[in-house]
């Protein structure tokens, strides 16, 4: 650690380092400048830089330059048990490696303190109207899981600075938020701002309390784990005004939703998005995270707050100990991060969002932004009026209406991070169940916080047991319907849908609502606030205007509107005043982080299962990655239009009988009902590349037939012409060792940060992607992999060339961070046509792993050379 700068922190034991004096030696008055983001930058340059180093990584910051390449070393790594497994299960895999190559593979620990939370492993196969489903869940749960959680197990006792929080606690984001971030950490008698990556997209939660936290890739994670610095250059710094005060009846999910649609219009994608202005200081730190949890629907990397009264409010009231929450306000305003001394902060970008204007807002169907008014959500309901038409005239024959719910989700730390939006759920429940409401009876219905906490501030409140009479009862604390985890159907409901071709749609609380996410047999999924998802469950249909036309009948017949059950923001807060209180957190948290004294594994290899279809040796040696990447004669596997999401590329939902994955699961004796999630199996590369690209709503512009393209999970291969199930076509090419490439269009691997996403290509024998644009998560985990990210020059497309797939593909120019190259394009008449490329390997560091074949193989590398 560099002592240059190093002072005590008056009124406390801890040193600190004095970031304003290092930045304003070098430009008076730079520092009350900086955006909030810049000036946590800087304190770790100023405290992990070498002098020699320092001057020149502090003026990228002070100076907006984006030059040079300067490192960022977060405190920790916080990972959930699908995402983290596949680290850790790489990290073994590595070990191996180097035990084979004459190494001690006991040295390949992480160096930075790495959480691993399960909380992504739980199916809602009993609904929440059932009340034994917490325990039928959970018993499931471990019943399927168990090679993952003996693993996740093994690792607990085999790595170093690994801790682990068993399954049925909560959601790794909300965690974060209520226990696991000090805000300010104090470490080897220094104190200094908390930073974390995690391995999941919705990290950025914890930024409304002013902790720099994004979501990154496994491997990016696994590089942070390793104690290689984050190589960055100075980020887009956007400011957001927010002003004016939110209706009443206005939830913070509104907001969000509505932000969403307005930031993806600003065009934050990639950016540091900084929230301040009057409208920020009156949201709470639960509004906040609202709105900080959706920063990768917008597109942003994070989605910061300054620290303030509302922080320290929050770590009080969440039982945080009183020297840690004098330490944090000490530290902020001694440093310089404390709201009243960020009013002096300059951005590159300023924009102003007016919080009065926000009305009741639902987003869907397919994308996060995509927001609309609830008024006009049945405008919206059905886009495919001969299925409307189909579904009205065989509506008498069955027992749902068009545009049926089918699934309605209170899930996701997105919004139950804050008991206000938890509260005003119960509360409508209450007053329909008063006036004699019920769910109707199609509708799957569930409840699953993301932390115990909210079970017992509903059952202070008398409220828990008014959601569990309208088939809201708890069913487990984890990421469920938000994470394609919603279970199966009544088998009666789930035949109709089928025979009669039927619309059906989700409402969830949550933050995703990709094509095919929910669940394969809801064809639209649409976020809602918490009581929003309530009121439709009573309705059962989105094919209402729910602002003006009854939810149903009132116990002497009266129809019943939205307005005469929606509760008060007085009645809200008075229950969030009166029965959300500290022990309630201490009596959770307490105990769960107990983790008491840890055996140490006998060997420090794993002892690979051979049958396993959830865990296995990794391959990261062999095959397609063991090869040397020519860049020479790859064929299209796809070409892709607009918003390819990593749901499209490895998705995360329940697996299919008839899917490829499905049917080599049936072949390892697997029974059907026991398939578990895509997400689940990601520690078996065998069952996991069968996932690439089988996204049934996936449109890859190749597969034509008669004349059209057809949706599904389609390739066709070339130079045979024959269109054919995804994975057939990467077993053919993998047969024949065709390397390959992707062509696709703008915002290419949006969504989840999720490997798979890249692993599944790579394995397949992918070298490159043209893309018009990459989402961050997604381009790094290409880079990660060994997969070259090559962008079209701005104004071109794959229409600008007329690729069809039937082409071949070379790789000209010699890759540097963001070189121009040539991408040769060879038609199957003999034409060659030259398209100018930006290679978007965008640092030295990113060229060195790519050169590498991937992150573990340059970690490799690197450690064989330092032992020799």
């Amino acid at each position: 650690m560099n002592t240059q700068y190093r002072k005590p922190l008056a009124g406390s034991r801890l040193d600190y380092f004095d970031t304003r004096e290092a930045v304003d030696a070098i430009e008076s008055g730079a520092y009350a400048k900086l955006p909030y983001t810049s000036k946590v930058l800087a304190e770790q340059l100023v405290r992990r830089c070498e002098p020699e180093a320092l001057t020149d990584a502090l003026k990228q910051l002070i100076e907006r330059k984006r030059d040079l390449d300067f490192p960022w070393y977060p405190a920790r790594v916080v990972c959930h048990d699908i995402l983290g497994q596949t680290a850790l299960v790489d990290l073994a895999g590595l070990r191996d490696a180097i035990a084979d190559q004459g190494g001690d593979p006991s040295l390949v620990n992480p160096v930075v303190p790495t959480q691993l939370i399960v909380d992504h492993s739980l199916s809602v196969e009993a609904a929440g109207f059932d009340p034994d489903a917490f325990r039928k869940n959970r018993e499931i749960e471990d019943r399927r899981n168990e090679d993952r959680f003996h693993f996740i197990e093994w690792t607990k006792t085999a790595f170093k600075n690994v801790d682990v929080i068993p399954a049925g606690n909560g959601i790794m984001h909300q965690i974060n938020l209520e226990k696991m971030s000090p805000v300010i950490q104090a470490r080897d008698g220094v104190a200094f701002p908390d930073t974390c990556v995690g391995t999941d997209s919705h990290t950025p939660h914890v930024d409304s309390l002013g902790v720099l936290a994004i979501g990154v890739g496994g491997l990016e994670a696994e590089t942070v784990m390793l104690g290689l610095p984050s190589m960055m250059r100075l980020p887009d710094i956007a400011g957001v005004k927010l002003t004016g005060q939110r209706q009443p009846g206005i939830t913070a999910t509104d907001i969000v939703l509505a932000l969403t649609e307005f930031l993806r219009r600003e065009r934050v994608v990639g950016a540091y998005v900084e929230f301040f202005g009057a409208g920020a200081d009156s949201l709470t730190i639960g509004d906040r995270a609202t709105i900080s949890n959706m920063c990768p629907e917008f597109g942003a990397t994070a989605a910061m707050f300054y620290i303030d009264a509302q922080t320290i409010t929050y770590l009080k009231l969440t039982g945080r100990e009183p020297e840690q929450v004098a330490l944090v306000e000490n530290y902020a305003r001694t440093t310089g991060l404390w709201a009243d001394q960020m009013v002096a902060a300059e951005y590159e970008r300023e924009l102003e969002f007016d919080l009065s204007t926000v009305v009741r807002n639902m987003a869907g169907p397919s994308n996060p932004h995509r927001r609309l008014p609830t008024s006009a959500l049945h405008e919206r309901g059905i886009s495919d009026e001969a299925k409307l038409d189909a579904g009205r005239a065989s509506e008498a024959q069955g027992l749902m209406p068009d545009g049926a719910v089918i699934i309605a989700a209170i899930t996701s730390c997105t919004n139950t991070s804050n008991p206000r939006n938890v509260v005003a759920a119960a509360l409508l429940a209450k007053k329909a169940n008063e006036l004699g409401l019920l769910r109707k009876p199609w509708v799957k219905t569930s409840f699953a916080p993301g932390s115990k906490v909210a079970e017992l501030y509903l059952k202070e409140a008398g409220l828990l047991s008014e959601l569990e009479k309208l088939g809201f009862g708890i069913v487990g604390f984890a990421c469920t319907t938000c994470n394609g985890m919603s279970g199966a159907l009544d088998p009666k409901i789930q035949q109709e849908i089928i025979d009669r071709d039927l619309y059906a749609t989700a409402v969830l609380s949550g933050n995703r609502n990709f094509d095919g996410r929910i669940h394969p047999y809801a064809k639209q999924a649409f976020l809602a606030s918490p009581p929003l998802v309530v009121a439709y469950a009573i309705a059962g249909t989105i094919r209402l205007d729910i602002e003006q036309d009854a939810l149903g009948m009132d116990k002497s017949g009266k129809p019943v509107m939205l307005k005469d059950i929606w509760p008060s923001d007085d009645a809200i807060d008075a229950i969030v005043a009166s029965c959300v209180k500290p022990e309630q957190f201490r009596q959770i948290y307490i105990p769960m982080f107990d983790l008491g004294k840890i055996e140490v594994a006998k060997s420090p290899l794993y002892d690979w299962r051979p049958m396993s279809t959830y865990i296995r040796r990794p391959p990261y040696w062999e095959g397609a990655l063991a090869g040397v990447r020519t860049l020479k004669g790859m064929r299209p596997l796809a070409v892709l239009p607009d918003n390819i999401t990593t749901d499209h590329l490895s998705p995360s939902n329940a697996i299919m009988a008839n899917s490829a994955s499905g049917e080599y699961l049936a072949k390892m004796g697997v029974p059907e009902e026991d398939f578990n999630s895509y997400a689940t199996h990601r520690g078996d590369h065998l069952t996991a590349q069968r996932a690439t690209f089988a996204n049934p709503q996936l449109i890859n512009e190749m597969a034509v037939v008669n004349g059209e393209v057809k949706q599904g999970s389609l390739a066709r291969v070339e130079p045979d012409g024959r269109v054919m199930r995804m994975w057939e076509a990467i077993e053919t090419y993998m047969d024949r060792r065709q390397n390959l490439i992707i062509i696709a269009g703008a915002d290419y691997g949006q969504g989840s940060s999720r490997d798979w996403a890249a692993k599944g290509v790579r394995l397949a024998g992918v070298e490159a992607i043209v893309a018009e644009g990459f989402e961050r998560i997604h381009r790094t985990n290409l880079v990660g992999m060994g997969v070259l990210p090559l962008e079209f020059k701005a104004g071109d497309t794959r229409k600008t060339y007329a690729i069809d797939g039937t082409e071949t593909y070379d790789v000209e120019g010699d890759i540097a961070p963001r070189a121009e190259l040539v991408v040769v394009m060879n038609r199957a008449n003999g034409v060659s046509v030259r398209i100018p490329v930006t290679c978007r390997l965008d640092t030295a560091a990113e060229v060195r792993v790519y050169n590498a074949g991937g992150v573990l193989q340059c970690f490799a590398q690197d450690f064989l050379k330092g032992a020799a």
